[in-house]
């Protein structure tokens, strides 16, 4: 089954910022355990992952849209 080039690489803005939150978050939260980045403080990786909880509310309830 081929698909149109324009129809498989286009990203919706909320889609390519759920795929940026969750890659941040995801990136802080693995160098701070490794202690790189151990000065963060957990308030700021609980941001974090709010964020990235609520992009992916917002962008499954967009997803779901009949219109």
């Amino acid at each position: 089954m081929l698909m149109n080039k324009s129809t498989s690489s286009k990203l919706s803005p909320i889609t390519l910022a759920l795929i940026i939150s969750v890659l941040i978050t995801l990136t802080t939260y693995i160098l701070r355990g490794l202690g790189i980045l151990g000065f963060i403080p957990g308030s700021v990786i609980l941001l974090l992952m709010t964020i990235s909880i609520f992009l992916g509310i917002f962008y499954g309830i967009s997803v779901t849209r009949r219109f």
